[in-house]
């Protein structure tokens, strides 16, 4: 092939078919992807693990499951063990005769086929199926500087921007190729130049903003450029558990409402302590969040149930997945409100969604035994995915994730808002108003 890319020798010989040609292919795909986006060169793919986007057996995915047989059968097994993202079925999940009939023998009757095709190319662990691949419990967490071959969009901002890795917005696939070979192109977020500012965002409400809400605000902005963020470090303190838990959020609220890949935090994130406002380029554009802005972002969300003013049928909690310190602090949050309102059960179906690892943990503290005695399912499941179901357009779904919130049916409602509503708080469960 013809290509402008200047290749070391081992990239060139990989191209030229030395390893055979099912690896040509690949790199040959990886050449012409980043010459797209004006790369010249390739670099290795340093991080220990990588993490694939596609986790889940649907029909339609054929051309998927004969490019994993020919890597299988080429023995072009990954350089890296990796993760991938949830599994879309989970039989602890409500749902009815029919929505089951589709999901397992319609939308993802190849599942249990192609997990064993990634185990065979190199699952990390049989159970490691998550979007929150960096969690402590899952031990998929990239170092700083590191360059990845990921693809999924709320993991890429968050190794971006919290841990200070280095991995541009992939598609599908390329992740997989970018660490069979070892090397990705070197564009975008991979370079200094490319992971400078081009907003500055002036946080300016009067109480921590909600991280979901303050994600989608910027990201519907700034859609896919880089915002330096100043003034959320006064609510955030410092990088700890719980400034994680909100920047997980946060980021992936950026990543579904917009298409942010990097964000800096100024006084936070890695990057930003270490440079400061020389991550800001010169000319970068202002954007100023006071309370009237997120009022405004808040109010311009479709409802797009069939009836507006439907009782909640279903709650999902955890997309991206929720973390360790989510599960807790929501159990001691839902005990409190359904003691204030007279309750012990929560008075609509609600699953916490979270990764087998975090789950497994979860389950070794008191706080399991007390979130289920409240009635709430815990699932390894994606609930983007279990939406995705056709029968579930018309069936009134509430979640507190912008990302869920973007690609589904289901409406959104803030963190104290889906509390008031599963334990029958003022509001009890009424869908309606807000």
């Amino acid at each position: 092939m013809q290509h402008h890319m200047q290749l070391s020798e081992e990239q060139q010989a990989i191209l030229d078919g030395a390893r055979g040609d099912t690896l040509a292919r690949v790199m040959e795909t990886l050449v012409r992807y980043g010459e797209i986006f004006g790369a010249t060169t390739m670099v290795p793919v340093t991080s220990t693990y990588n993490h694939l986007v596609t986790s889940f057996g649907l029909k339609a995915l054929t051309p998927v499951y004969e490019l994993m047989d020919q890597l299988i059968q080429a023995g072009a097994a990954s350089k890296q063990k990796f993760s991938a993202d949830p599994r879309p079925l989970d039989p602890a999940v409500p749902s009815n005769i029919l929505q089951n009939i589709v999901f397992k023998h319609f939308m993802y009757s190849k599942q249990d086929f192609y997990e064993n095709q990634l185990r065979e190319l190199g699952l990390m662990d049989p159970d490691a199926f998550t979007c929150t691949c960096y969690m402590d419990e899952v031990g998929n967490t990239p170092l700083m500087g590191e360059v990845l071959s990921w693809s999924e969009s709320s993991a890429v901002v968050y190794a971006n921007s919290v841990l200070g890795a280095r991995c541009n917005r992939n598609s599908g696939i390329i992740d997989l190729m970018g660490s069979v070979v070892g090397y990705v192109p070197y564009f975008g977020l991979l370079t200094d130049e490319g992971r400078q500012a081009d907003w500055v965002v002036e946080i300016k409400t009067s109480s921590k903003p909600e991280a979901q809400l303050l994600g989608s605000a910027i990201g519907m902005k700034v859609m896919e450029d880089v915002p330096y963020i100043v003034g959320l470090d006064r609510w955030l303190g410092e990088l700890d558990e719980d400034a994680r838990t909100y920047l997980k959020d946060f980021g992936a609220a950026t990543a579904s409402n917009g298409a942010v890949g990097l964000y800096h935090v100024e006084g936070i994130t890695p990057e930003a302590v270490a440079q400061g406002r020389d991550l800001v380029r010169d000319g970068a554009k202002t954007y100023v969040i006071d309370d009237a802005e997120l009022q405004r972002v808040y109010d311009s969300y479709p409802v797009v149930w069939k009836n507006p003013d439907a009782r909640p049928k279903l709650c999902f909690m955890g997309c991206p997945h929720m973390s360790l310190n989510q599960l807790t602090t929501w159990t001691e949050r839902l005990e409190a409100a359904l003691a204030a309102a007279g309750r012990s059960r929560i008075v609509v179906p609600t699953v916490f969604t979270a990764a087998p690892a975090v789950i497994k943990r979860f389950e070794e503290t008191p706080y399991a035994v007390r979130l289920k005695a409240m009635g709430v399912i815990v699932s390894y499941i994606c609930p983007l995915m279990y939406m995705n179901n056709p029968l579930c357009s018309t069936m009134p779904v509430i979640t507190s994730s912008n990302k869920l919130r973007t690609y589904t049916t289901a409406r959104y409602y803030t963190d104290d808002e889906i509390l008031e509503q599963i334990t029958g708080g003022a509001q009890g469960a009424k869908g309606g108003e807000r």
